[in-house]
């Protein structure tokens, strides 16, 4: 039988998100750490939501460009099960948090041609997952969550040595077809399945999940 594909809903901020998520069957959930985003959350928010999620599901916080500063406070009050890095990180800095932290890292690559994919395979010797993701619009205010895919075609096949799920403009409708296209065996989504930017749509979170594991 094969494996279920493992869903992340990104983007969390109500308690009555990350039960939903949990009872939908996803395996990970998400808290944006991002002012410019409509599903930023605070520390306190967040610590509130991590210790209230069920076992079993990851807690990962994702972070731009985020200064030592910052992710000690975040590491110290929020328990995490693991670090999405979704801005300009280098592969020296991704393996600097990862080392500092004790937590596995994902890296987010934005892809829009294929020459990004070279971009991508600089993180496979530093990065636990790579998080292969639509590349936002030039002069965009948001590194992710902007609801664009990009050309599936360009990863069609592709095998690579980590881990990585696949990002950028995914909703119940499109999916199935993502995941046939890739081979994908994780996805992620934020806007997908909002009624409003930064509010999830527990239907649609159901939905999705469902879609993705048929």
């Amino acid at each position: 039988m094969a494996e279920k594909t493992s869903v992340k809903i990104c983007g969390l901020r109500t308690v009555e998100e990350v039960a939903a998520v949990a009872a939908a069957g996803a395996s990970y959930c998400g808290f944006t750490f991002f002012e410019k985003s409509p599903r930023a959350v605070d520390l306190t928010t967040a610590r509130d939501l991590a210790l209230g999620a069920p076992v079993g599901l990851a807690k990962v916080a994702l972070t731009v460009n985020a200064d030592d500063a910052f992710l000690d406070a975040l590491t110290a009050q929020v328990p995490l099960d693991m670090l999405q890095l979704h801005g300009a990180e280098s592969p020296a800095r991704v393996a600097e948090v990862k080392a500092r932290y004790g937590l596995p890292v994902m890296k987010a690559v934005g892809v829009a041609e294929a020459s990004d994919l070279a971009a991508l395979e600089s993180y496979f010797p530093v990065a636990d997952q790579i998080l292969v993701d639509a590349k936002p619009p030039k002069g965009g205010e948001l590194p992710g969550g902007n609801g664009l895919t990009f050309d599936w075609r360009l990863i069609a096949g592709r095998r690579w040595p980590v881990p990585w799920m696949l990002a950028g403009g995914l909703t119940p409708d499109n999916v199935a077809e993502a995941i046939a296209m890739t081979g994908a065996r994780q996805v992620d989504v934020a806007s997908g399945v909002e009624r409003a930017p930064g509010v999830k749509d527990l239907a649609r979170v159901q939905s999705f999940v469902t879609s993705a594991q048929g």
